[in-house]
């Protein structure tokens, strides 16, 4: 049954702005938009199916109004002057036929965004396979820090604000900061994402390949890449990973200024000295080798360390002080689900929530765990559900990337009938290949109706002190980690 949700809370519309209709509202950016541009003073509204925590009590929380399924009727009662299509939208939803045939005005979210949100300001955007949302959430940091009051939009919550999504306080000079993602943009636009934030400061992270659903092949993301280096003025900045290949290769046909950020003095910007405690790590920062003072932030992992560098470059473009910028590292907070210390339970077990689902994040966040939890095992529990994890492109990369774990549990292929299986990725030989590696590995599911139950039935007799419980998904994996809280809470001291 369709359903109107919304908090008691009166919400209070300026007359001269405008009304949106977020057509799948219940996406993060989706969502973390939609709240943004109500705190600016317009009227918002939408529909999703499946709508639950976090999504949902974030909208509630904001006084957000949201229809629970899809019916032509929710747009004709919202009738709002925009509908703003999320990429997941196709052909047949019953309200996109309805605006369609009703000749509403469609916009995607990128393209809402650049005009509502980026509009006049220095547009900062933070692209790459990796560490996008950590590195785009440092750069909001350290401008808020920095008294320059910067706009953002994070694909996820940045725990220094608690929002995904806000629009810049300033009238003018002000800066908005991105996260860049390459994956399309909607069903009627099927450029990447990246491509309508116009850059004037652009960070490249890494290059891999990624999104086979969309992206042919490693050449087929460049090709996107490109147009995005190539969106950059002649008066702005391009930041790239200087021990990235491929980044640099994208890089090289800028108009632009280009420098780049590594672990080696070749680079501009590049970090010596790496230490780490329990609580953070520490580094030198160099700019063309002279060295301007050590770096306390509390991320761990080399490839923190490069996002970290990323965004000091980044910030320093925007006219802050190195002074300035060292005084708000070790401020800052890492984003949810990234590395996410869930809790520490009875005999010292931790457990650890990470959005990490490509082959090389699980590798680094792994080996970030390892050297954080020097001399203790670490249980990786991995739910391949992206659309490139489900299928057989990385069989041998996920083999090959659990190395830190002595137990690996692999959960469900999300939605497996999407592919043959010629095509889909074989679990049971990749249990195999981690098995001759001398790990003891767990194939979740074989009874269906007791998954993710099972997972921590099986967990629950293996586990001993000091373990570090690690769930790595870019999903819900099945409401794993409540269970497993649960769980946990009940071990006796």
């Amino acid at each position: 049954m369709l359903q109107m949700q919304h908090s008691n809370q009166k919400q209070t519309i300026q007359s001269t702005m405008s009304s949106f209709y977020f057509l799948g509202i219940g996406g993060t950016a989706m969502a973390s938009v939609a709240v943004a541009l109500s705190h600016a003073g317009h009227a918002i509204s939408g529909s999703d199916t499946q709508l639950y925590p976090p999504m949902s009590s974030y909208l509630d929380d904001h006084n957000i109004r949201y229809f629970s399924g899809f019916s032509d009727s929710n747009l004709q009662s919202a009738s709002p002057d925009f509908v703003i299509v999320g990429n997941a939208i196709s052909r047949g939803n019953p309200e996109l036929e309805y605006a369609l045939n009703h000749h509403l005005e469609l916009l995607s979210m990128p393209e809402l965004v650049r005009r509502h949100l980026i509009a006049h300001n220095s547009s900062i955007v933070v692209a790459g396979t990796h560490g996008k949302t950590t590195t785009t959430s440092l750069v909001a940091w350290l401008l808020e820090h920095g008294g320059l009051k910067p706009g953002f939009l994070v694909g996820g919550i940045p725990e220094n604000f608690s929002l995904g999504c806000r629009a810049s306080g300033r009238s003018e000079e002000g800066f908005f900061v991105t996260e860049g993602d390459e994956y399309d943009t909607a069903f009627f636009d099927k450029r990447s994402k990246f491509l309508l934030y116009r850059p004037d400061i652009a960070i490249i992270n890494n290059i891999e390949f990624d999104h086979a659903d969309i992206f042919d092949s490693l050449e087929d993301i460049k090709r996107s890449f490109r147009l995005f280096v190539n969106l950059i003025p002649g008066n702005g900045t391009l930041l790239v990973n200087g021990d990235d290949k491929v980044a640099l290769e994208v890089a090289s046909r800028a108009f632009c200024r280009v420098e780049r950020f590594g672990l080696t003095r070749e680079s501009e910007w590049s970090a010596c000295n790496l230490s780490a405690d329990s609580e953070a790590s520490t580094f030198d920062l160099l700019y063309q080798g002279t060295l301007l003072g050590s770096i306390r932030i509390p991320l761990f992992g080399n490839y923190n360390i490069m996002n970290s560098l990323a965004a000091i470059a980044a910030a320093t473009h925007s006219g802050l002080s190195v002074e300035a910028i060292i005084r708000a590292m070790p401020l800052f907070k890492r984003p949810k689900r990234r590395m996410e210390i869930v809790g520490t339970y009875a005999h010292n077990i931790t457990l650890v929530e990470d959005f990490a689902h490509h082959p090389t994040a699980i590798r680094v966040t792994l080996e970030a765990l390892g050297e954080l939890y020097t001399g203790r095992r670490i249980i990786a529990c991995f739910e391949p559900r992206s659309n490139t994890t489900t299928r057989n492109i990385f069989q041998q990369e996920l083999a090959e990337c659990f190395g830190p774990a002595s137990i690996v549990v692999m959960g469900m292929v999300h939605r497996p009938e999407r592919y043959g299986a010629e095509q889909s990725l074989n679990t049971g030989r990749l249990k195999q290949e981690l098995q001759n590696q001398g790990k003891d590995v767990f194939l979740a599911g074989e009874n269906p109706t007791n998954y993710p139950a099972d997972i921590v039935e099986f967990l629950h007799p293996q586990l001993n002190e000091n373990d570090v419980v690690v769930l790595l998904s870019n999903g819900s994996f099945g409401n794993l980690k409540n269970l497993l809280t649960e769980c946990l809470k009940k071990i006796p001291e």
